[in-house]
């Protein structure tokens, strides 16, 4: 994205009389950015991101700096008349890949979120959760500069949540900006830049954004992969120093420690825990000695 997606004073309503769903909005979406909408049920939040994702216009004000959008919407129309790998292959052609191109990337989306099987399946037989599968897998297919995710987790199984986890944070650390709605709060927890909620048709920020959250912190050591970077949401999440090459002390929030790790232990190739400490208040000392966990290998 080459700019930001900026929404000034933007208001939608539905009928020249309705009542106003949302008014007064102002948003900006930098380049690799991660934020999170949220919400009660019936405030505005689909609006919202139905706006971002260009499917509907303000009613008014204004939204500039428009980048090439993908959007997983909260129930995928899945009565269509493709396979899932035709249906991904026809929506590559259309992003301006090649069919062979695009039937390759189909199948790599349709593996990686676990729906390999499907992929000569009619849409309209495919279960509910492979049925998001592919919506998941269509928004990614064309690397957009802005993914909006309305409860895209929904429906999928463990992997493939940990896996739409996974290629969030590679969106954003290829410099796409992502924007979400999820009812589960642990969701990404500690990973987004800034968090809004929706609240009587107005956005606002809220004051701990989620990046920072407070609480005892869990001290972990890790070793990554030879010349292996942290990745994106640990690094967020976490306050990192390298104590070798490649070996990193993290002082994670306890409350976040499970999602660091997880996102530690399924990196490609994953990195190695060396040791977990219990949570404790503030933040360690920089030369305090690395503990070491005596059932883990050097």
């Amino acid at each position: 994205m080459q700019r930001d997606l900026r929404l000034t004073a933007v208001g939608r309503r539905y009928g020249i009389r309705g009542p106003w769903v949302l008014r007064g909005v102002d948003l900006a979406l930098a380049p690799g950015t991660l934020t999170r909408i949220e919400g009660a049920n019936g405030t505005g939040k689909s609006t919202l991101l139905r706006l971002l994702a260009g499917l509907d216009a303000p009613t008014e004000g204004r939204i500039t700096g428009r980048p090439r959008t993908a959007y997983v919407p909260e129930r995928f129309p899945s009565a269509l008349p493709f396979t899932a790998l035709g249906y991904l292959t026809h929506l590559g052609t259309v992003h301006g890949l090649s069919r062979g191109t695009a039937q390759r990337a189909a199948g790599t989306w349709l593996e990686r979120f676990g729906a390999g099987a499907c992929a000569g399946t009619p849409m309209a037989q495919l279960s509910k959760g492979s049925s998001q599968k592919v919506a998941v897998a269509q928004a990614l297919l064309g690397e957009p500069e802005l993914l909006v995710l309305d409860e895209a987790w929904t429906g999928l199984d463990a992997a493939a949540r940990a896996e739409l986890e996974r290629a969030v944070a590679e969106r954003t650390a290829a410099g796409g900006a992502v924007v979400f709605v999820d009812h589960d709060p642990r969701r990404l927890a500690g990973a987004p830049d800034a968090t809004y909620t929706v609240l009587d048709g107005r956005l606002k920020p809220r004051a701990d954004d989620g990046s920072s959250p407070a609480g005892p912190l869990t001290l972990v050591i890790v070793r990554g992969p030879a010349g292996a970077q942290l990745p994106p949401d640990a690094a967020r999440t976490a306050a990192a120093e390298e104590i070798t090459p490649g070996s990193y002390r993290l002082a994670v929030p306890a409350s976040h420690s499970d999602i660091v790790l997880r996102t530690l232990l399924t990196a490609r190739p994953p990195w190695h825990v060396v040791s977990v400490a219990p949570p404790f208040d503030g933040t360690p000392p920089p030369g305090d000695p690395v503990p070491t966990n005596p059932g883990s290998r050097p």
